[in-house]
């Protein structure tokens, strides 16, 4: 495979969140008198913006949910985050290599926002290697599946796109990469917090694997 850089989604290919996350959102679709279990909340949820689906929530709760709600939410998930996020098994030293043998072409384009997204690569101990290439959909013009966060990743690492891989779980996350010009790859190790294996392919992924071990291998990256 022939590429210049590597662009990782966050939540559920960096660090293991989106059952914490989707946790707290659970609850607090149940105060509003929505009747949501924890893993209808993940399949609906996993790889979408909040910003984009407080209409939806209004709408099936009767009530409106607006700024004032969605502040509370970011306020009890970074909560949660702060004492139950880890990184995925085998990510730092995956990120600790590709990033020593890239010199540094590597950078982090997530759907989330800024505070979750730094709060998590912080606690993890993945920071040190994605300082100053962090990108937020939410400071984007549209948020995934438009390819804007991985453009503008792939502009900060001067890299055409189609230089890039870009790793993603979920079919959101694949279709803005795949728009943006990379090459993707799907990572899910299984579970209701990734999108399925076939998921991944039918939307263009060119590869799945399971375990981030793998990864410098499938990128023809030597340890």
């Amino acid at each position: 495979m022939k590429f210049e850089a590597v662009l990782f989604d966050c939540d559920g290919v960096l660090v293991d969140s989106e059952r914490i996350s989707t946790g707290v959102l659970s609850d607090m679709l149940q105060e509003l008198g929505l009747p949501v279990s924890h893993d209808e909340t993940l399949r609906r949820f996993v790889g979408k913006t909040m910003k984009d689906e407080l209409a939806w929530i209004s709408r099936a709760s009767g009530q409106a949910v607006g700024a004032d709600w969605l502040a509370e939410f970011w306020r009890r998930r970074n909560e949660a985050l702060r004492k139950h996020v880890q990184a995925i098994p085998h990510v730092l030293e995956t990120v600790k290599l590709l990033h020593q043998r890239l010199d540094g072409r590597i950078a982090c384009a997530s759907g989330a926002d800024r505070d979750k997204l730094e709060l998590q690569l912080n606690k993890t101990g993945l920071m040190p290697y994605f300082q100053g290439r962090t990108f937020s959909g939410y400071e984007m013009a549209r948020s995934k599946p438009s390819p804007d966060v991985y453009l503008a990743a792939a502009a900060a690492l001067k890299t055409d796109p189609a230089a890039c891989v870009v790793i993603e779980d979920s079919v959101t996350g694949v279709t803005a990469g795949l728009a943006a010009g990379a090459t993707v790859l799907g990572y899910s190790p299984g579970g209701p917090a990734h999108s399925p294996p076939d998921a991944l392919l039918g939307s263009g992924a060119i590869a799945v694997f399971a375990d981030m071990a793998r990864l410098p291998a499938l990128l023809g990256v030597d340890r």
